[in-house]
């Protein structure tokens, strides 16, 4: 494997909005037959590379979160396969055998145990390298049909798979890159985003009762929210939500006027409608839709009449996946760009590294799990066309 494209390109600060310049310097260093450069309208970049007439698409982004971190790379053998093995025989796959013997009499075990770090190097920059030596190596068996799209802005909102819907492109399948631990997703939470407002009356602390803190309005909200059972859904789990962008500026001595946050959810198969119905009701309550309604539960106190306001931002429906035989599967609780991407058939998304390392400062990826991606790549793509070749 050619660790060198890879630590290049993990050195490549692409931090979502900067993803212009990633994009221009793989379609400079990255080879296929036909190569696209497509405008998100956001001033990044889309890039598209096909082998013949893509009936397989691998898909993954090249945005991380920031901030951006260098990589670090142990010591590996530039340009070559790690374990020095054929693996187009699901008997002989390089993660099966620990002592495999490889170049040098390294054991198998003892060089893919290594790590490689820095931003991306999971999220989603492994993808790009591991399906990027995929592509190599079909096209060195001699095969066609299949393409890399990489896209911008998936770590903000999808607009690179948003706008390459645009298109109208079409194919029977994509494949998806994402830390899956190398597993077939099977199914994938949702998402929904809320805007929310609190507006208070500012007034000297030392007297609280003579104003209203905006504050303590948002703690009423989170206290009812934090009240509410969503189930347990027996694929997904538990619905799971998290509070962003808090922001209240307010002097220590002064209630706070006003409070505003994101509020993001993880939504099941049980819960994605609930939440959008205990939403909208609080959304009511509030008298955003010019009516007061009765509280959503009573954990919410009617102080929030007239000084709650909620905005959606939207989000995905929770979706099942494809999952092949002889492939490990289960499912994830985060998001990705599959849900933006129409005209495909059939979704897939895996790949290597581990989501529970992903955003964090200690991103990294096992040697081990790069190697074992390429291999379900190629394998994924083979299966794939040959199914199509029986329609």
């Amino acid at each position: 494997m050619n660790w060198q494209l890879f630590k290049d390109i993990l050195s490549i600060d692409s931090t979502s909005g900067k993803e212009r310049e990633m994009a221009l310097w793989l379609n400079d260093h990255l080879e296929a037959p036909t190569k696209e450069l497509m405008e998100v309208g956001d001033g990044t970049l889309n890039l598209f590379l096909k082998w013949g007439t893509p009936s397989v698409v691998f898909c993954t982004h090249m945005d991380t979160v920031p901030p951006y971190i260098a990589p670090e790379f142990p010591e590996l053998p530039e340009g070559s396969d790690v374990s020095q093995t054929s693996l187009r025989d699901p008997s002989h796959l390089r993660w099966a055998p620990p002592s495999y013997p490889a170049e040098g009499g390294q054991s198998f075990r003892d060089v893919t145990s290594l790590r490689i770090t820095g931003r991306g190097s999971c999220d989603a920059k492994g993808q790009i390298f591991a399906m990027y030596t995929a592509c190599k190596e079909l096209e060195a068996e001699g095969r066609t049909g299949f393409g890399l799209l990489i896209l911008a802005g998936e770590e903000t909102g999808s607009w690179g798979a948003k706008a390459f819907s645009k298109t109208g492109f079409e194919a029977p399948f994509l494949i998806v890159g994402e830390p899956t631990d190398n597993k077939m997703v099977s199914a994938a939470k949702g998402t929904l985003s809320y805007d929310l407002k609190f507006t208070g009356e500012a007034f000297h602390s030392g007297y609280p009762q003579c104003g209203t803190s905006a504050v303590e309005l948002f703690n009423q909200f989170y206290n009812a929210l934090k009240a509410v059972e969503w189930g347990l859904d027996p694929e997904l789990g538990e619905t799971t939500w998290n509070i962003g962008l808090l922001h209240s500026d307010n002097p220590q001595n002064i209630l706070s006027p006003e409070l505003t946050c994101r509020l993001y959810f993880r939504t099941t198969f049980l819960s994605h409608a609930p939440v959008q119905r205990w939403m909208q009701e609080i959304a009511g309550q509030a008298g955003n839709d010019g009516r007061a309604q009765a509280p959503a539960t009573p954990a919410v106190m009617p102080d929030l009449i007239g000084h709650l306001a909620v905005t959606p931002r939207g989000g995905d429906v929770p979706a099942r996946y494809v999952t092949l035989p002889g492939f490990e599967s289960a499912p994830v609780a985060f998001g990705s760009d599959a849900p933006h991407l129409t005209g495909f058939g059939h979704k897939i998304i895996c790949g290597p590294g581990s989501i529970k390392v992903a955003h964090r400062d200690n991103e990294n990826v096992l040697v081990a799990d790069l190697e074992v991606a390429v291999d379900q790549y190629v394998r994924m793509a083979v299966e794939l066309n040959a199914c199509k070749s029986k329609d």
